[in-house]
């Protein structure tokens, strides 16, 4: 057996068929949920695959899932892998346009959609030609355009619960679109092996990787259960889908909303002793923390044992209050991307004046971005990673030549991100360099402004961005949430709090109070947002 992800999800099952596999809740507060046990989830999981395959659907052709959380999208997932098909994640924000981009990029020959985007996929259809064949979970509202969709229940009891798939390999695929913070998204194409190793730890992310694919079901088979994971962003976000994959690759059991509600999280976390929540900084954190302060006061939180965050930083500021509140969890920063998988986590002293700093494993490296040799220690450079990398982008041969390099036999990917390395090989991650604000020749990146930004007691949220200046090139502008009922600070407020963190030449000289900091639904920065509402302030 290779390292293909159904094959490692069935031998997982075949040791422990009923065990508590997913625990999905459908609308918070209601009540309404369902419970799938490892032979059940296999099972629906088999039947959608053996539809997808009936309906003409060929291995290697590619998938759209345009869904909210649910078990629908986890066992889509899984029957694409089983039948060789490649599951592609569809951002469910997307209107027409950048739907019609991403069906068209990705050549999806089917999707599966909810049905409340029923109208969004309809106008996309037309424009799409070979996307064939659709399911619709749910039913669709009144009025709703008409479409060729084959229901989900109704292709879920027409078709086989047995297995009964052609052999598969570790080199099929599994494509994760990244979010598009500049530019359209793209298609990370991975092989499943190397997402195995790179994105899911090799079965072992805080431990040893197996070494043989049999070996993963015998750790399985002779450990026991208790962890609960509980990836609160939508799972169209890479990092929640891989949460889900790295639970089930120990055997444990995987609890997902539909949507995030801060509240319903923490009853969640309670009635079912979760162990672990990852989250996306602190767009989801600080609501946790403001829910425990008020209607959630007093949940027991004591089967917590860590909060982990990628895609977004948990501000120091924020990660104390939650720590007080919830003494035995610990908070981790973790650091990766669609391109690399899993890179590191941070550092305790990581914070304002210190930066986010990562001891990362021991294939990241900080590399000149032309030349790709490693750059000497406190120099600044492009984070990199080799071994279990990616194929490259989908349909993008330019992007790929610029992203992936091959040095001494070993294969690289190079990251968006700016970095240095002191002498011990910790990294302090400087920001996206698509992000870098140069103000009078000085480089600022966005991320450290922000932490010292949100441990101001009245910000709620922060993003900073560039504006073209007359004199500086650009100077830096903070965009900014208040708390409720805080008073306005003023410009000159914000910088007197700002100037222990940062070297002057970073701190704000201009300041945006808006009423909602606008973020992807998994609560990833939009700078392109931020930097048209500082741009528009300052005119």
């Amino acid at each position: 057996m290779e390292y293909n992800l159904a094959d490692l999800f069935e031998s997982v099952v075949d040791v422990v068929p009923g065990r508590e596999a997913l625990v999905y809740v459908d609308h918070p507060g209601t009540g309404a949920e369902r419970r799938l046990t490892y032979a059940e989830l296999d099972a629906a999981a088999n039947r959608i695959g053996h539809h997808l395959l009936e309906a003409g659907i060929r291995p290697g052709e590619h998938l759209g899932l345009h869904l909210y959380n649910g078990v629908e999208y986890l066992q889509t997932v899984l029957g694409c892998l089983k039948a060789r098909i490649v599951p592609v994640n569809v951002n469910y924000r997307y209107v027409e346009e950048e739907l019609v981009y991403l069906y068209r990029d990705a050549d999806l020959a089917a999707l599966v959609f909810d049905a409340e985007f029923t109208d969004r996929v309809a106008a996309a259809l037309p424009r799409a030609p070979k996307l064939r064949h659709m399911v619709r979970v749910g039913t669709p509202a009144p009025g709703a355009a008409a479409l060729p969709a084959v229901d989900f229940t109704d292709a879920e009891a027409a078709a086989s619960f047995g297995r009964g798939f052609p052999a598969r390999s570790a080199d099929d695929q599994f494509i994760i679109y990244t979010g598009g913070t500049t530019g359209m998204p793209k298609g990370v194409m991975w092989r499943q092996e190397d997402l195995f190793f790179a994105g899911l730890g090799g079965g072992a992310p805080t431990g040893e990787p197996v070494t043989k694919p049999e070996e993963l079901a015998e750790r399985v088979a002779a450990g026991g259960e208790g962890i609960t994971f509980f990836p609160a962003p939508p799972l169209m976000h890479g990092t929640s889908t891989l949460t889900a994959f790295i639970g089930f690759n120990f055997g444990q059991r995987i609890v997902i909303h539909r949507k995030f509600v801060a509240e319903e999280v923490l009853r969640t976390v309670e009635k079912e002793k979760v162990t672990s929540v990852s989250l996306v900084g602190d767009a989801m954190l600080r609501p946790l923390v403001d829910a425990l302060n008020g209607p959630m006061k007093g949940t027991d939180c004591s089967s917590l044992f860590s909060v982990s965050s990628s895609g977004a930083i948990m501000s120091e500021t924020v990660r104390t209050q939650f720590q007080a509140l919830v003494p035995n969890a610990m908070l981790l920063n973790n650091f990766g991307s669609s391109e690399s998988g899993f890179n590191g986590t941070a550092t305790p002293d990581s914070g304002p004046g210190r930066g986010f700093r990562i001891r990362v494993n021991s294939r990241t490296q900080v590399v000149d971005p032309v030349t790709h040799a490693p750059v000497a220690a406190g120099e600044p450079g492009r984070i990199a990673q080799r071994g279990h990398v990616p194929l490259g982008y989908y349909n993008d041969p330019g992007k790929t030549a610029e992203t992936f390099f091959e040095t001494d036999g070993d294969r690289w990917v190079l990251l968006g991100d700016m970095a240095t390395a002191d002498e011990e090989g910790v990294i302090t991650v400087l920001g996206r360099g698509s992000q870098c604000i140069n103000t009078g020749g000085e480089k600022v990146y966005p991320e450290e402004v922000e932490q010292a930004l949100k441990s101001h007691p009245d910000v709620y949220d922060a993003l900073v961005a560039g504006v073209p200046d007359a004199t500086w090139g650009n100077h830096v502008a903070a965009v900014v949430q208040l708390r409720e009922g805080a008073p306005h600070p003023s410009l000159e407020d914000i910088q007197n709090h700002c100037r222990p963190h940062l070297a002057g030449y970073k701190v704000p000289r201009q300041l945006v109070i808006t009423d909602t900091i606008q973020r992807s639904p998994s609560g990833k920065a939009d700078y392109r947002w931020a930097k048209e509402v500082a741009v528009a302030a300052d005119r």
